[in-house]
């Protein structure tokens, strides 16, 4: 199903008055997620880069220690 501005702008035609004010709350809850989802985007990016002063060896041995303890981080045995 391909939905398209005016689509939706036609069916807005068919909400009750006295629903608008719902819609407006919901419709602004996307949109501050939007928001927050591009600060964090613009925050992650902000590390771009941050291994170029690395050799090629000393990276290659910090992804290798980073896998080792991802893994053993994640099977060992969790006692209750």
């Amino acid at each position: 199903m391909v939905v398209t501005l005016n689509t939706i702008l036609e069916e807005l035609n068919d909400v009750p008055v006295d629903k608008l004010g719902e819609l407006h709350i919901f419709i602004n809850s996307l949109k501050i997620n939007t928001e927050k989802s591009e600060k964090k985007r613009k925050e992650i990016l902000s590390f771009a880069g941050a291994f170029n002063d690395m050799s090629q060896n000393d990276y290659d041995d910090f992804v290798k220690e980073t896998r080792k303890t991802r893994t053993e981080l994640f099977e060992r045995e969790i006692k209750l």
